[in-house]
């Protein structure tokens, strides 16, 4: 399978959340479990031989694609949630979004200082919630070997947020 058959597996669904949105549903190409494979498997190489010692998913469907990377490279994984889920000391982060704000939070002991991750969401896109993880991880002293993402919407230029960092996608709109 390759990326453009992934891409064809993932359904817009037209104004979601809000009108004007076209939401990109990857729930489509979840449920077929060669192309969930094939994800993970594009989103992956490019940081294979990194050394990364920990996957980070950033909430909710970062999770699905980190866990799977996380363990095909042998290491652990490290959530970013929306506040209030995570049970122990959390550092936290509030950033802008082009209608309000949002907060993100990590535990404190997530990382260890110098410890090599990858960063794992679903879809780039405004790149607010990638770069206040990013942030949050830079607190944490954490080594970031890059940023994996499964669907980057470039017309929406949220890789511009991330000027430092290698980013890559497996599929691009």
């Amino acid at each position: 399978m390759d990326q453009e058959q992934l891409k064809d597996l993932i359904r817009d669904v037209p104004d979601f959340p809000k009108p004007g949105i076209s939401y990109k549903d990857i729930t489509t190409l979840l449920k077929d479990p060669v192309a969930l494979k094939a994800a993970t498997h594009f989103m992956l190489k490019p940081f294979a031989a990194t050394g990364v010692e920990c996957v980070v998913g950033i909430e909710s469907r970062g999770f699905i694609l980190a866990t799977p990377m996380a363990i095909e490279l042998g290491c652990g994984f490290a959530p970013v949630r929306k506040p209030g889920k995570l049970p122990a000391q959390t550092l936290k982060l509030e950033y802008d979004l082009e209608y309000g704000s949002d907060v993100v939070e990590i535990h404190a002991d997530a990382i260890e200082p110098g410890q090599k991750v990858l960063v794992v969401d679903d879809v780039l896109a405004t790149g607010g919630t990638m770069a206040a993880a990013c942030q949050l991880l830079e607190q944490l002293e954490a080594d970031i070997v890059g940023i994996s993402v499964l669907a980057e919407l470039s017309f929406l230029r949220g890789r511009d947020r991330l000027p430092a960092l290698r980013l890559e996608s497996a599929i691009v709109y």
